[in-house]
């Protein structure tokens, strides 16, 4: 898949005169130095005395020293090793002979299905959609899940952040999705997940059904940050194939946070200042970087859902806000509603789509709007209804809302496994709404 079996080659090129080689390694502090004449994003073997290359990248420079990050686990180096430029950037396969298949971030088979056969590759790195060649969101983008469809109406090519803290559903929530939406293609991004969680996912959450049009690209927790940054590049490259031929994308990426965490440690080697919680300012620019190339282009669109790790409960803590900023809208899954046996535990009244009023329609619209009435009014007078203290008849509208959150719950909660197509949606949500004269 990159062109060149380094293992059979390792005694050869040992041997081989230093200028062909390239260069050598000089040192090894977080990154690793070497006397290489190469550009940054240029790919480098490492060869050792013993055992297999290491595949590493250039991600700086100075002078005449070349900084590398390795992909992979870089123990037994030592001063003076070896290095071969092979000068090419990443490129990962592509088309619809990946469609159920696991790739890493290299576009190797994780799947044990064999080699990837009749996937024209593609440069990892591509341009995002030029503003006004984009399409505009103009068609609702289907779930399956009620609180989202109902409320939270998504559109063809929006960008939808997901804000949980770990174990309230969201792994279960975006399986729910993928298998259920009206998306021709899934791609999807698990960077930075337990190795543990990746099997349960493809089996339980994403399932047979979903897997068959998914392609899914995984770098768990212990790899290297350089591989679980380009793991989300690859993801993206493919998504961006998929659209290019005018197929209706859903992307997922688990998580963005795990994302940030890695460019992170990229630029903390590189030097950069930390700012906000130790975040450098390329953390943003990759973020920013990332939701761009999502979206609608001239043809075809990308469908978003990027999970984001909410560190205990806050929503203004760096990547949140920046996040927040720069997507089309956002969900929020509070770990209190699950704590209830509530799923999907969205928070409705602190989730917004914002393009729901452009994908739907009026009648839809205000209905929407009258269901998060119901919720803010009777989330004023939770506390007083659980001491006891609310007095009946104090309150014509509160007293509405009371007798109709059974009905509202039993609306916004869904077992897992349930579908809900858009017209049950709409006309269930109709009917719950007419019992609410205000």
């Amino acid at each position: 898949m990159l062109g060149l079996d380094l293992s059979a080659m390792n005694e050869s090129i040992t041997k081989t005169p230093l200028y062909r080689m390239g260069g050598r390694l000089r040192s090894v502090t977080g990154v690793m130095t070497c006397n290489i004449p190469a550009a940054v994003g240029d790919h480098c073997a490492i060869i050792p005395k013993q055992g297999d290359p290491v595949l590493a990248e250039v991600i700086g420079f100075e002078k005449d020293l070349a900084y590398l990050v390795p992909f992979d686990s870089a123990e037994n180096l030592q001063p003076g090793m070896p290095v071969i430029r092979k000068g090419s950037r990443l490129k990962v396969p592509t088309g619809n002979n990946l469609l159920g298949r696991v790739i890493d971030g290299l576009g190797r088979p994780l799947d044990e299905k064999g080699p990837l056969l009749g996937c024209p590759l593609r440069p990892v790195n591509g341009p995002a959609p030029a503003a006004l060649v984009r399409q505009r969101i103009r068609e609702p983008f289907v779930t399956g899940i009620r609180a989202i469809d109902s409320v939270l109406t998504c559109g063809l090519g929006q960008r939808v952040g997901i804000f949980a803290g770990s174990g309230v559903g969201k792994s279960t929530l975006l399986g729910e999705i993928a298998r259920g939406s009206n998306a021709d293609v899934n791609v999807i991004a698990l960077i930075g997940e337990r190795g543990r969680e990746v099997g349960p996912f493809l089996e339980d959450c994403l399932g047979p059904a979903g897997m068959a049009r998914s392609v899914v690209v995984v770098a768990t927790c212990e790899q290297t940050p350089l591989m679980r940054l380009r793991a989300s590049q690859a993801a993206i490259a493919i998504a961006d194939s998929f659209r290019e031929s005018g197929a209706n994308v859903l992307f997922m990426i688990d998580s963005l946070t795990r994302l940030a965490m890695a460019q992170r440690e990229l630029g903390l080697l590189l030097g950069e200042p930390p700012s906000a919680r130790g975040y450098t300012p390329s953390v943003f620019q990759v973020l920013a970087n990332t939701i761009e190339r999502l979206g609608n282009a001239a043809v075809g669109g990308i469908t978003a859902l990027l999970t984001v790790l909410v560190d205990g409960g806050d929503l203004d803590e760096p990547i949140s806000d920046a996040v927040r900023s720069l997507v089309d809208g956002h969900i929020v899954l509070d770990r209190k509603i699950a704590e209830r046996g509530f799923y999907p535990a969205i928070d409705v009244s602190r989730s917004v789509s914002r393009v729901a009023t452009d994908v739907v329609d009026r009648p839809h619209a205000l209905a929407a709007r009258k269901l998060r009435s119901i919720l803010a009014t009777h989330a004023e007078v939770q506390d007083l209804i659980r001491i006891g203290a609310y007095s009946r008849g104090s309150s014509p509208q509160v007293d509405k809302a009371i007798e109709l959150m059974p009905r509202v719950e039993k609306f916004l909660k869904q077992d897992v496994g349930e579908r809900s197509n858009f017209e049950q949606t709409r006309a269930a949500l109709s009917q719950l709404i007419s019992a609410w004269p205000f």
